[in-house]
This record gives C-alpha cells, sequence and structure tokens, in this order.
C-alpha cells in the first residue's frame, strides 16, 4: 500500500479540516495492562473505551497515527443493518437470528450516535441515507424491502422513493427508484475517530502512536511486543482489518484488503448542494462497486468511487475518481477537484464481519467490507463484554461462518480480481 507516514495523516479533506489532532507518544520501555488493543482505528478505540468506562487499565498500541487508516479515509456513512440484507440472513440463519443481527446494526448506528454527544465529539454529525438503484426493475423489491422490515422488524424510518421523488432528493437522472432512512447517518469520520480517541486517553487508556506491533505471545499473559517495547497484560484485542499484514496468519487469510478512493471537490454553491443532495443526506447506490457521497460541513461534494486490487494507488487519484462521479453528476464537469486520496480496507467472501477468539484471551474483530462505522463501533462494544466475561453477543457475530479466500493469502488477489471483474462488467451492462 501507500508508503507509511508517521508523521502525520495522508493528505485529504479529512485531515485537512481536523480539529484536534493530538499526538501520543510512542510505546517505550516494559508496561503492564489489563488488555493491550492493537490497532487504533474504530475497533480499538470503541473497545478501549468500553473497556476503561468498566474499570479496566488499558493499552493501545497504533503503528501510525490514531484514525491512520480507513477509520481517517472512509465516507463517513453510518448505515443500518449489516452489510448483506436481512433476506439473505434469513436464508442463513433463519428469522429469529437474523433479527439478531438487525438489532445489533441498529444499536451500531445509535452508539456512534450515543458516544458523539456523550463524548461531545465535534465530527459534522447529519441525518439521513439515501440508496438508489439505476434499475426500474428494482422498484417491486425496493418497495419490499421498505414493506418487509416495517412488518417483520417494527422499523418505520423507512419509505420508498419513486422515480420522481429520487431525481428531486438526488439531482442525477441515472436513477430510477430509492428508498430513504432517516435513522442512518453521517459524518467526519476522522473527527470521529479521534474524538474517541479523546475520549479514551480521558477515561485512562493509554495510547501509544507509532507503535507497530512486532509480534505477541499466546499464554496466560502474552506480551506484546513493538520496536522499542513491550506490554504484559492478560487480554489482547486485534484490530487491525485492512492493516493486519502478517501479524496473525490464522485471520489473514479470511479477509482480503482491497483499495477504494475518495474526491472532495472545491466547496460548491448553497444552490448547487440542495441540487446534488436536497436534503444533506448521504447517498450511496446498488452497483457491486458501489458509489456513495455526501455533502462536507463547508458545502464540498465527497464522492468514493472505483476501487482496485493491486498493491498501489492510482498515480492520478483526482481522475481515477472524477469520472466516476461525472457518470453520477455531468454538471460537475467544470468543478475543480481539491483532494483525492485512497484507503485500504478489509472485505470477507460473505462480506459479514468476521468475530473471533485466537485463545481464550485473544479476540478480534474484522472484515467491515464497507460497512465500518457502525459496525466496528459496535466491535469495540462487543469486545469489551467479551474480555468483560458477558460474550453471548459476542458470540452470535463470532458464529456466523467466514470463510477462508481460496488459496488462502498467497493465492486469494487473482481469484478476487476475477471476481471483482466480472461483478464489474455486470454493472456497466
Amino acid at each position: 500500500m501507500n508508503p507509511s507516514q508517521n508523521a502525520s495523516h495522508i493528505d485529504s479533506y479529512y485531515a485537512a479540516s481536523v480539529n484536534d489532532l493530538a499526538d501520543y507518544p510512542a510505546l517505550e520501555g516494559d508496561h503492564q495492562a489489563d488488555v493491550c488493543v492493537i490497532g487504533g482505528g474504530y475497533t480499538g478505540l470503541s473497545a478501549a473505551l468500553h473497556l476503561a468506562e468498566r474499570g479496566y487499565q488499558v493499552t493501545l498500541l497504533e503503528a501510525e497515527k490514531v484514525g491512520w487508516g480507513a477509520s481517517g479515509r472512509n465516507g463517513g456513512h453510518v448505515g443500518i443493518g449489516q452489510r448483506v440484507g436481512q433476506d439473505v440472513l434469513e436464508d442463513k440463519v433463519g428469522k429469529e437470528r437474523a433479527k439478531v443481527f438487525w438489532e445489533m446494526g441498529l444499536e451500531g448506528v445509535q452508539t456512534v450516535k450515543d458516544l458523539v454527544k456523550k463524548h461531545d465529539i465535534d465530527c459534522d454529525l447529519k441525518s439521513g441515507a439515501i440508496h438508489v438503484s439505476h434499475n426500474a426493475s428494482d422498484a417491486d423489491e425496493y418497495r419490499e424491502e421498505v414493506e418487509h422490515l416495517r412488518d417483520a422488524y417494527g422499523f418505520n424510518n423507512m419509505r420508498f422513493m419513486d422515480r420522481d421523488e429520487t431525481r428531486q432528493q438526488v439531482g442525477s437522472e441515472n436513477y430510477h427508484c430509492g428508498t430513504y432512512d432517516d435513522f442512518s447517518c453521517h459524518l467526519h469520520p476522522l473527527n470521529y475517530a479521534l474524538g474517541l480517541a479523546k475520549a479514551a486517553a480521558k477515561a485512562g487508556v493509554t495510547i501509544c502512536e507509532n507503535s507497530r506491533v512486532t509480534g505477541y505471545s499466546k499464554s496466560a499473559n502474552p506480551v506484546v511486543k513493538t520496536d522499542k517495547g513491550q506490554v504484559r497484560c492478560s487480554y489482547v484485542i486485534l484490530g487491525c482489518n485492512g492493516y493486519l499484514g502478517k501479524l496473525e496468519p490464522k485471520m489473514a487469510g479470511k479477509i482480503m484488503p482491497i483499495n477504494n478512493f475518495v474526491l472532495a471537490t472545491e466547496p460548491l454553491s448553497d444552490e448547487l448542494c440542495r441540487e446534488l443532495i436536497r436534503e444533506d443526506t448521504s447517498v450511496s447506490d446498488a452497483l457491486f462497486v458501489i458509489n456513495y457521497w455526501k455533502l462536507s460541513a463547508d458545502n464540498r461534494l465527497l464522492f468514493g468511487g472505483g476501487e482496485n486490487y493491486t498493491s498501489r494507488f492510482p498515480k492520478d487519484m483526482k481522475n481515477f475518481v472524477r469520472k466516476y462521479m461525472l457518470r453520477v453528476y455531468p454538471q460537475l464537469a467544470n468543478t475543480n477537484i481539491d483532494y483525492a486520496w485512497g484507503g485500504t480496507l478489509a472485505i470477507t467472501l460473505n462480506r459479514m464481519p468476521h468475530f473471533g477468539r485466537l485463545e481464550d484471551n485473544v479476540f478480534y474483530a474484522q472484515g467491515y467490507s464497507g460497512h465500518g462505522v457502525p459496525t466496528a463501533t459496535m466491535a469495540g462494544k462487543l469486545l469489551a463484554e467479551a474480555v468483560a466475561g458477558t460474550a453471548e453477543r459476542f458470540d452470535v457475530m463470532a458464529d456466523y461462518p467466514t470463510h477462508t479466500f481460496p488459496g488462502g493469502t498467497l493465492l486469494r488477489w487473482p481469484g478476487l480480481v476475477a471476481g471483482m471483474l466480472y461483478y464489474s462488467l455486470r454493472d456497466k451492462v
């Protein structure tokens, strides 16, 4: 992936509009903690905060800066449910267990809202999410989804949008139908991550940046090591996701790191903003390689589009993403692009998150497949519950089967690329 930048975050709109970029020291010497959390993204930060609030002594180790990975670079969408639909879950695990997944998805969104409010995190939190389709034939499916969520799950926060309303809400001629969900929300992801870190530090968590973990022992009292120090602890939590690397081979084959890209336009007029997204919601489409977008607090369009499956980012990310934006909004052809950046996320074969234990005292969560803001925040909460000895809800997630990518870490890339190219072609057709 892109070269390490220990001194600062990558150049992005989020880094340029950060509120309070605190610096945390690197780990040096011998330390003791109840729990050592590896990874300073949403998973690790949420786990550390929830554990500290339960009275645990926690040390969090981050290889770069807090929020340096996908947690500080994503689209900022905070959506309901899981990464796959309720119909898929019902077929896979039955209606009773599917309802548990649904309720945890809702709780993930609510947990984000509650943390922002409780800790006064300034992250431009806004309400509403729209999901749109290019295909008129999807209208019946969208109506049925709204009705099913209402009737089977008691969810009354979503409505169907016909072609006229869809095009009024999202100023593009591409879309024929959609859904409007007023429970979901969106935010500035880096400021949210930094707010979690600040809250965790205030609660007593020792946060160490520029402290890449080189290995850890599996025993009753694990030792987690970096180049300059070590943490002796009772529990270890792995929250590395797409940046796991070679730290834990047993987990690596369950996820595939892929790269996703986002741009930020120059600030737009209020009138143009209302034309693009009438009610300032987040928006995403139904393509396999989705486009997703929203407006920033200072009236920029933040548009995510395109992926690649190599070890490098495109040389010209502005134009790489711009072509996807112009397919949706050709009226922005003369609009300047001020920022463009990429990030690495982790997907699973079935697009459900991968939870589990490597030992009785080593827990992990990963593979959020593009649904990371609420799911990783909720994962941290469930990890804290599991460490505290109440693992029922964690085990619901851990029991969902996660298959290893064919060929493991060595040969997973060719198969993924072939599959992604197939679905990208189907999108175009």
